[in-house]
This record gives C-alpha cells, structure tokens and sequence, in this order.
C-alpha cells in the first residue's frame, strides 16, 4: 500500500475530527453536537452529494457501463446478505443474523460521502451516477434479510414481521427519498441555476462533513464501549466482511467500469454497512433483533475502518489489480 496515501488520508482534517470526537468520550467529556444540528448536517450531506452527483449525471451519455452498474449495485444488495447470513448464524439468532445480514447488504451514505471527499482530495474522478447507485442499494438488503427471517423462523403471520409496513419505510424512508429526490432536482437544474447555489451545495461541504464526523466519533465512542462486551465474533465479522467483499469487488469492478473513482465508490459500497436506514426498518419489523448488536457493529467498527485504512486499501487493490 502506498503510505504516502494512507498518511493523507490519516491526517485529513475531516477525519481528525473523527478521532477527535472518539478522544472527546474516553475522556468523558460533555463535548456533544445537539441533535437537531446532527439531523440537519445529515440531510445537508445527503442533499449536496444528491445534487452535485444529479448535475454530473445530466452531463453523462447514457451507456451500458450505467446499466451494469446499476445491475451489479443491486445484485451485491441481494447477494451479500444471504452470503453472511449463513455465516451469522453460526453465532447468532435467526433475528439478529438477518438484521446484521442486512446491514452488510445494505450501504452507509456517509461512508459515501466521506469516500467522495477522499476522491477529491486524491483529485480522482468519478461519475454522478454513483449516487443512483447507492440509493438503488439501500431497499433490495432490507427486503433480503427479512425474507431470510422468514423463511428460517417459518412463520408466516403478519403479526409477526409488519413486512408491508417496514417495506416502505426501506423504500420512502427519508435518507432514501433525499437522495434520489436531490439527484433528479440536480439531474433537471440547469449549469446556470445550479451555480447559483453552489456555495451551498460546493463551498461548505468539506466543513459540514468535519462536523458531522466529529459527531459520529462522538456516536461511536460511546457504542464502542457497550459492543466491547458481545464478544470476538461480532468484532472479526465487522472488520473481515468489509475487507472480503471490498477486496472482491475492487477487483471485479474492473470487468465493467473504467473509472478508478467509479470502481472505489463501488468498493466502498459494497465494503460499508447500514447503520441508519437498516436499523429504523429492522425496528419496526423485527423487534427481537439486538440493535445493540448490529448498530454498532455497523458504526463503532466497520465505518472507521473503512474511512481510516479501507479506502487506502481498496484504492491500491484498484491501482494493482486492472
């Protein structure tokens, strides 16, 4: 690996602020981002990286690379949970191996975002339609991982799983709906209007990021102390997975997408775990399901290796491996 990489990737402010924020709670300080201003950071993110990917895309020709994105995207959505259920399940309850399979399956958007600001620091290209991607992803890993649910639990009652109700919260869920609506705002604006608010959506956003990872040092600061308790397995899982399905598909983008920045954002994809809209769906449809388990599995673990030594690692498997 390239080290002269993996320093500026360590010493990027943004991801100072990380470290700073998982500092601020071994210290036990009262350091804290109010939680109306989290919110808001997160649909800003989400809103910009929406907009800016929507331009990119309207000034992209349609071709069949799209497509097997696209096509590969949801097929890594639909594979990766049955994949690591079987192996969940070795350790865990059908529930909480579901719930976990399907946070796996699924994506972080802030690992996105955060893998996009890498991109441009690196001044590596990549192409807006990896943001339709990444919102095609989040839906299909839900409906896996409850599927699995039932069909090994063998319950068929609907008091059991809610599952037209915890569907649609996967496919309108808030994340979910910001990001496919801001592509299509940004996909439909013209270069005139979308310069007028570039300060918004451009200038900011680096700021605005170092924020929000502050707050999520903070967050998982605090879920790494409760998770240190369940044990090795779920520890191993958490770091080995990403790098497994990372690895693999840093590799085999390279079959049908050209793009060194394409082919990361795809990585980083399927290397990342949902920890935001898995969590609210799996809540409301599979209550037995341990959140104490799978959320911080998904942030405390997988999300700091993979903006820390992931993204370095995936990039130079990219680099060596055409």
């Amino acid at each position: 690996m390239d080290l002269h990489l993996l320093f500026d990737n360590l010493t990027n402010p943004a991801l100072l602020f990380f470290f700073l924020g998982v500092i601020a709670v071994q210290l036990k300080s009262d350091l804290k981002i109010p939680e109306n201003s989290s919110k808001f950071i997160s649909l800003y993110l989400l809103l910009a990286i929406g907009f800016k990917g929507g331009q990119e895309l309207s000034h992209s020709v349609f071709n069949m690379e799209i497509v097997w994105a696209l096509l590969f995207g949801i097929f890594l959505a639909i594979a990766v949970p049955i994949y690591t259920y079987f192996i969940l399940r070795k350790k865990f309850s059908i529930e909480n191996a579901g719930a976990i399979a399907a946070s796996y399956g699924s994506v972080s958007a802030v690992t996105f975002v955060t893998a996009i600001a890498f991109l441009e620091i690196e001044q590596i290209p990549f192409s807006g339609h990896m943001v339709a991607v990444m919102a095609l992803m989040e839906a299909p890993s839900i409906m896996v991982g409850l599927l699995l649910i039932m069909i090994f639990k063998g319950s068929k009652r609907k008091s059991d799983i809610p599952i037209k109700t915890a569907l649609r919260h996967a496919l309108f869920n808030g994340s979910v709906l910001l990001i496919i609506g801001s592509l299509t705002i940004g996909f439909l604006a013209s270069d005139a209007q979308a310069e007028g608010i570039k300060p918004f959506t451009t200038d900011i956003f680096k700021g605005f990021l170092a924020v929000f990872l502050l707050d999520m040092g903070i967050t998982s600061g605090k879920k790494l102390s409760e998770f240190i308790k369940k044990g090795s397995f779920a520890l191993v899982f958490a770091i080995i997975i990403p790098i497994i399905n990372g690895a693999l598909v840093a590799v085999a983008s390279g079959a049908f997408i050209s793009h060194t920045g394409n082919r990361l954002l795809f990585t980083i994809l399927a290397a990342s775990a949902s920890y935001i809209a898995v969590p609210a769906a799996m809540k409301i449809a599979v209550p037995k399901a341990s959140p104490s388990l799978y959320i911080p599995m998904a942030l405390a673990i997988t999300f700091p290796f993979n903006i820390t030594l992931g993204m370095p690692l995936y990039l130079y498997i990219i680099q060596n491996f055409n």
